[in-house]
């Protein structure tokens, strides 16, 4: 399933268009991938990192300016999100 994920569609996107959409998007992608990818691998802490990123305006701030920065010096969003 690794192979056909919705997260694994997202990682093989061009860098460029990842950074872009995490600049404009970041507030909301941050919070769908972690979901996502709670349902991918059952990591409760992932969950509930997606749930608060969604739902709390610091933690969604704090969430996209990491996320922004892990996607353009490791090419995917890697902090909280196993």
């Amino acid at each position: 399933m690794a192979n056909s994920s919705i997260t694994a569609s997202y990682e093989s996107l061009p860098k460029l268009a990842k950074v872009l959409l995490q600049i404009f998007f970041g507030w909301f992608i941050g919070g769908v991938y972690r979901i996502i990818k709670f349902v991918e691998n059952k990591n409760v802490v992932t969950l509930v990192v997606g749930i608060i990123v969604l739902l709390t305006g610091i933690g969604n701030f704090i969430a996209w300016i990491v996320d922004l920065v892990t996607e353009i010096i490791s090419d995917k969003i890697t902090v909280l999100a196993d």
